[in-house]
């Protein structure tokens, strides 16, 4: 991996920012159109897809094949009640696939396709990595991208589905108020010392459709995600749509218009809404909202004042303060236990919004963050610190898992057994080993414990086989790695088989009372296992060690293997027969499981329809430029003929007319026939055509350079004509010239002259429109055959004059004497 390739990406629900790590800090990566965000938007045409600004920029005008909002769609069934209430914001097609997920209907190529929002993320995202890869000039390939904290385990696998179809390699995907507080503390040289009381720090990101809110414990190089709180259905646009249904209601009454009949129309007032929006975050004056040709070609206007917002849109601030008092509640924090609060997220711009963060908390919100790149900035360095080839300050991040985990198993009896694996905002990346004893394969489920924003609360099944009982018919022991991973997903990351060999049945008797006793120690949670093929209420079943994981390589990191331990209790000095040895022995079992997320072979359908649609695009864009060139060459060349212009008298008038001609007709079949041809078409068109023009320009060219070669010859003779005349008058500065190299010199001067005097009258009399009898090379070549001729001679040093010794070495004093004010001296560097 290559410092190059260290990029964060914010993925929005409205748009996208992508930061760079390089030596001298971090960079936001601007696009093609030189903006820093890219609207998160991806259209479709009879030709090609439209992805980022230019989606945006025809949203209007191709509002059924302009896909946004998808990030809210990700991971989700079409029945989902989430995804019912989101469809009312789209004006695109959204329909039910065979397998009861999301299909997106649009007209690409002239066909009707479906794109799952996994497949629509994933043409974004190739959007942003070919931003990045011309901004920086190199291939992109890993890279941290930020997640909503509220998100499932659904929906972080599919985030990581959308990135694979991209060809991206997600070395972590990091909640994004986590990113934000790595982004502040990694720069604060003023944290208290690891030993010292933590400060605490509120991050608000308060976005287009989510408002997510994180307590986070700083210390000198760490950082601990304390708590977290969100509303993902509370957002800017929530406040947009508030202010578009005020507008509406009041044209009804005005103008008998109701723009929520007419889609364009209702698009484009929630387009002058935001910016309206934004003007009254700056202004509490009444503002005017005016919209041109809005419906039956008729002309609306409108007014509003900040105050007028606030109420209309109470509902969403309620909901606002609502999860700012949630997040004092989750960390436990009393408000003189927190240091500060800083707000990132476009829509923390309200004022209204700023006032109830004052008001819950007790203090004003700090702005030293950048609202809209703060994100991209801490994936950038979070992926700088998973990537060895860059070094970045040591910062350890704690972050937390938001939701209760809890852990089903089946028994022997068919009833079901089940433990809270891991409670609510409980520290992640994090491993847990539970031990199970079974003689038969088993299988073990996840749920969510608490409520999520999310229909399901199944995580996953894990069905962990080739388990078999002992040779006489005892239970085996197996363990089992419980993990929430670097992305935030739940997973059985591993079982594994203990097995151990005796010699004598008295010692395996002891010494399995002994692990028992030792694994009752170990824990204190309650959970009924099985053994011995009967269900019994254990003392401490499973055991459940907790294995915290190596954030800079997410993996676990366990001070004594298993192995190792079960070894020491059987050798150990509790054991009653210290001559017997324990063999130890771990085997890996095979586990299915059933998750959510896209199967490997649909997932390699995707890729290689992603492959054939960028494939397309480049063809297009290609096709585009071609005919772009021809165009731009017809204007220019047809503009340039004209009379008064440039190359007029450079073409024969007849030559001319034919010419004018030719452009005229090639341009009436540019937006006919001319419309749709292949590249190479256009290219084969245009190189005819310079055939013709470039010659006319180069005849300009040579005419507006010549006068200036001429001149330059023209000194170049006049100057050493003037050293002649001051040899003849004795000037010392060539007195050591000989004659017969004046002489070679007053012939190449008369030479030149004659041949520039020549080429001057040529010149005069060859019209502009033929090709000239000497070009500005040819004057130039002349010119540098004179200067090699007579320069030369004209620069030849004067002899050194050779100066006789002192008589006296020395002066009176017995001091050197010094050197005479004409002889020579030596420069010693």
């Amino acid at each position: 991996m290559a410092a190059m390739s260290v990029i964060g990406i914010d993925f929005g629900n409205e748009s996208c920012y992508i930061a760079v790590a390089k030596a001298g800090g971090i960079e936001t990566i601007a696009n093609d159109y030189s903006l820093r965000g890219t609207p998160s938007c991806v259209a479709f045409s009879t030709k090609n897809r439209i992805l980022g600004v230019a989606a945006k920029n025809q949203m209007v005008t191709n509002m059924k094949n302009t896909v946004f909002g998808f990030k809210r769609l990700l991971g989700r069934k079409f029945n989902d009640p989430h995804v019912q209430k989101e469809l009312k914001h789209y004006p695109f097609k959204v329909e039910e696939r065979p397998d009861g997920g999301i299909g997106i209907r649009v007209n690409y190529l002239g066909e009707d396709n479906v794109f799952s929002p996994e497949q629509i993320t994933a043409m974004l995202f190739t959007k942003l990595k070919d931003v990045a890869e011309t901004a920086l000039q190199t291939p992109i390939n890993d890279c941290v991208i930020s997640v909503p904290s509220y998100y499932t385990n659904a929906e972080r696998n599919a985030l990581l589905d959308a990135a694979h179809i991209a060809g991206l390699n997600v070395l972590r995907l990091m909640n994004e108020t986590t990113a934000t507080a790595l982004a502040y503390g990694i720069y604060k040289q003023d944290l208290p010392a690891p030993e010292e009381k933590p400060r605490n720090v509120i991050f608000v990101d308060f976005g287009h459709s989510s408002l997510q809110v994180s307590a986070c414990a700083f210390n000198r190089g760490k950082l601990r995600v304390l708590a977290t709180a969100s509303d993902d259905h509370c957002g800017g646009r929530d406040i947009d749509t508030g202010l578009a249904e005020y507008f509406c209601q009041d044209f009804i009454t005005r103008y008998k218009l109701d723009p929520r009949k007419n889609q364009r129309a209702y698009l484009r007032l929630l387009q002058e809404v935001e910016k309206l929006k934004k003007q009254m975050s700056a202004n509490s004056t009444r503002l005017p909202l005016n919209i041109e040709c809005f419906m039956e070609e008729r002309d609306v206007t409108g007014d509003m004042q900040r105050s007028q917002m606030e109420q209309i849109c109470q509902d969403t601030f309620t909901r606002v303060e609502r999860t700012l008092r949630a997040i004092v509640h989750n960390a436990k924090l009393r408000p003189e236990d927190i240091h500060s609060i800083e707000i990132v997220g476009g829509s923390t711009r309200i004022p209204a919004v700023k006032g109830l963060i004052e008001q819950v908390f007790g203090k004003q919100p700090s702005t030293t963050l950048n609202q809209d790149e703060a994100v991209s900035r801490g994936c950038a360095l979070q992926c700088a610190m998973l990537s060895p080839a860059v070094r970045v300050r040591e910062f350890s991040i704690t972050d937390v898992q938001p939701y209760a985990v809890r852990l089903v198993w089946d028994t022997a009896r068919g009833e079901d057994a089940d433990m809270e694996v891991f409670p609510a905002f409980h520290a992640a990346p994090f491993s847990k080993m539970l031990t199970f004893y079974r003689k038969e394969p088993f299988s073990v489920s996840a749920y969510y414990a608490d409520p999520v924003p999310y229909p399901d609360s199944l995580i996953g099944q894990w069905h962990i086989r080739d388990i078999q009982p002992t040779a006489d018919g005892e239970c085996q022991k197996v363990k089992l790695k419980v993990r929430v991973n670097i992305h935030g997903i739940i997973t059985v990351a591993s079982a594994s088989l203990v097995e151990k060999k005796q010699e004598s049945a008295q010692s395996q008797n002891d010494n399995v009372d002994m692990e028992n006793s030792n694994e009752n120690g170990q824990n204190s949670q309650e959970a009924p296992m099985e053994t011995n093929g009967t269900q019994e209420q254990q003392p401490n079943g499973p055991d459940n060690q907790e294995v915290r994981e190596d954030e800079s390589q997410g993996e676990p990191q366990q001070k004594q293997s298993w192995t190792q331990r079960v070894g020491q209790w059987f050798s150990g000095d509790k054991s009653k027969d210290k001559t017997k040895k324990v063999i130890v022995k771990t085997v890996e079992l095979p586990i299915d499981a059933r998750t959510h997320g896209h199967a490997q072979h649909e997932l390699n359908g995707f890729m290689e329809q992603e492959g054939k649609m960028q494939a397309q695009d480049r063809q297009e864009k290609e096709r585009a430029d071609a005919r772009n060139a021809l165009e731009e060459y017809v204007y220019e060349l047809r503009g340039k003929l004209s009379e008064g212009e440039a190359l007029h008298e450079f073409v024969p008038p007849d030559m001319r007319e034919r010419l004018v001609a030719q452009l005229d007709s090639l341009e009436q079949w540019l937006y006919d026939e001319g419309e749709d041809q292949n590249r190479q078409v256009y290219s084969d068109k245009l190189s005819e055509l310079k055939t013709e023009g470039e010659p006319i320009k180069q005849r300009r060219l040579e005419f507006e350079l010549r006068p200036g070669a001429l001149d330059d010859f023209a000194l170049s003779i006049q100057l050493a004509n003037k050293a002649v005349d001051q040899f003849k008058a004795g000037d010392a500065k060539y007195a050591h010239l000989p004659e017969g190299d004046i002489h070679k010199v007053t012939e190449a001067i008369k030479n030149a002259h004659n041949w520039l005097e020549s080429a001057r009258q040529a010149l005069a009399h060859t019209p502009r429109h033929q090709p000239p009898p000497h070009t500005t090379h040819q004057i130039r070549q002349e010119r540098q055959t004179f200067e090699n001729t007579v320069n030369p001679i004209l620069n030849k040093p004067k002899p050194k004059e050779k100066t006789p010794p002192p008589a006296n070495p020395t002066a009176g004093d017995g001091q050197p004497a010094a050197a005479p004010p004409d002889s020579e001296q030596m420069d010693v560097e």
